[in-house]
């Protein structure tokens, strides 16, 4: 054979080798086609959202509703024909808190009523209070000064400057080729803000200072405005005290839509008084320190000492219902293993639901679970997050893992809102792409075709990565996450999209059950390696 057509013939078999490298993982598309039509023809995912949105409702951890959703989850994954459905404690945690009314209106120069959500873990006004109002910018303990003296009895109107801009874009979202490419490419560690934990800490001690400042100038209450410069009703509420018992800030706290904190600030620019009459009851719960996850499965066959796992967070914030944040995650998941167990698949692998609780805190109820079950790095001696878990603070030390840890083969979530699924973030793990590329092939046609070798941050998954299991976040559309519907007043049932729950309910069904059924666990990468601790 002369060298040329050697050559040929050797680019050849590279040529098709390449792809056969990619095709030999299997993938069952008898059992994925039913996946589909069970999730399409006979979902159940907006059943489950009303369930949890409408009936039940907020879910701050610690309030009454968290502990109905508990509840109320456990009984319907029992209700699907799980196994083994119960509440999982982790903890402790600290108080409880709910809003049960909130009224404010402005009573002179003008008497109108306003739109104001109070902050979590804020006490209440113990009835109607009135009083005046004061401008007060304070962004470090030296602008303390500018108000000693100053405060008593006041209604202080905190917070930076504000503008009011013009909704020129709509503020609904699909990821476009440009988007998905752009999410695709990888980003190099050093090229990414790095988190600082010091700086987090010095954050938090600031303004335990601040509320304790208002607190000895006997501050009446205290009104910030919502983030961002849209406006328009959306209100984004988070807290404004500690839930940890005896570190509560005493003053009440208020979150103003930004249109009518601007009118009040543009009233004290032109040195006029302005009076408001507030009534807030808050209440909080001291009963039970603890927290906790929901845990059930479906259990496996000739591996069923393995374990898949698939989750997502069913704690919220307040001030809307958790619809998309995360509720869209929890019943996504529910309708998962719903569409899963109707089909009567028997998986090799036992198939484990974890529905977790302190999210919005620190990722506090997987972090929980997992220190609990697969690894745990040693306990901080910072007196500020000793009864935290340590798991992502890589300064705490090398990760200790336990035996369960070698049984469990990956982790799903779900934790970026309503909008469909475009692909998976691979977290650096690069022996997954070629299986994962293969399972993704049968959704091209519902929009899912991206593989991100990045890391992706603020979800669950990364309590399991930590621990040195294959945890995984997918890509989603953004529809209104950002723009409206994140940590707001507008999280609601009627911003999620019933076709894209759909579309990641038989996604995730499909992803669990290639991961449950294939021959080998997924592939490791290591454990990330301890870091110094930062400087104070």
């Amino acid at each position: 054979m002369k060298r040329s057509s050697r050559l040929v013939c050797s680019l050849v078999v590279i040529l098709f080798s390449v792809p056969s490298l990619w095709s030999q993982e299997k993938v069952d598309l008898e059992t994925i086609s039913r996946i589909r039509y069970e999730g399409f023809r006979n979902s159940k995912v907006m059943e489950y959202a009303t369930g949890l949105m409408d009936s039940i409702g907020e879910r701050l951890t610690g309030s009454p509703n968290m502990k109905r959703a508990n509840e109320w989850t456990r009984d319907q994954l029992t209700a699907m024909g799980l196994s083994n459905a119960h509440l999982e404690p982790w903890g402790p945690f600290g108080r409880g808190w709910a809003n049960q009314y909130v009224n404010a209106r402005m009573t002179s120069p003008d008497v109108v009523p306003l739109i104001v959500y109070s902050k979590a873990w804020t006490p209440g006004t113990n009835g109607v209070v009135t009083g005046k109002c004061i401008r007060v910018t304070i962004e470090k303990k030296e602008d303390f000064d500018k108000y000693k003296g100053k405060l008593a009895g006041m209604i202080a109107i905190a917070g930076p400057d504000a503008e009011v801009k013009p909704i020129a874009e709509a503020p609904f979202k699909r990821l476009s080729d440009d988007d998905l490419a752009k999410e695709g490419a990888y980003e190099i560690p050093g090229e990414r803000p790095p988190f600082r934990m010091a700086e987090f800490a010095r954050r938090r001690q600031f303004m335990k200072d601040l509320n304790q400042f208002f607190a000895d100038e006997k501050v009446l209450a205290v009104i910030d405005h919502s983030r961002g410069t849209g406006g328009g009703g959306t209100v984004f509420v988070q807290s404004g005290g500690s839930y940890k018992p005896g570190e509560t800030t005493t003053i009440p706290q208020l979150t103003m839509a930004l249109e009518h904190w601007t009118r009040i600030a543009r009233l004290l620019q032109q040195k006029k008084d302005v009076t408001l009459e507030l009534n807030v009851t808050n209440t909080f719960y001291d009963d039970d320190p603890m927290q906790y996850d929901t845990i059930a499965e479906i259990p496996g066959t000739d591996k069923k000492d393995e374990v898949v796992m698939l989750g997502a967070h069913l704690d919220s914030w307040h001030a809307g219902t958790g619809a998309t944040d995360n509720g869209a995650g929890t019943i996504v998941m529910m309708e998962a293993v719903r569409i899963l167990k109707a089909l009567d698949i028997k998986p090799r692998r036992t198939i484990r639901i974890g529905l977790w609780s302190g999210e919005e805190e620190g990722l506090l109820g997987s972090q929980g679970y997992v220190e609990q079950h697969f690894g745990s790095r040693p306990r901080s001696d910072d007196p500020a997050m000793k009864d935290l878990p340590t798991l992502l603070r890589r300064d705490a030390g090398p990760v200790t893992v336990k035996p369960e840890q070698a049984k469990v083969s990956a982790y799903f979530n779900v934790d970026n809102g309503t909008g469909k699924i475009r692909g998976i973030y691979l977290q650096e793990n690069e022996a997954v792409a070629p299986i994962f590329e293969a399972w993704m092939r049968p959704f091209k046609d519902l929009g899912m075709t991206t593989l991100s070798m990045r890391n992706t941050g603020g979800t669950d998954h990364l309590s399991f990565d930590a621990a040195g299991i294959p945890g995984f976040q997918f890509i989603q559309d953004p529809i209104e996450y950002d723009t409206r519907t994140h940590h707001s007043n507008m999280d609601v049932y009627d911003r999620l999209q019933p076709d894209d729950l759909k579309q990641i309910s038989v996604i995730v069904a499909s992803f669990v059950y290639d991961a449950a059924t294939r021959d080998q666990m997924l592939p490791r990468k290591p454990i990330e390696k301890p870091l110094p601790k930062e400087p104070e």
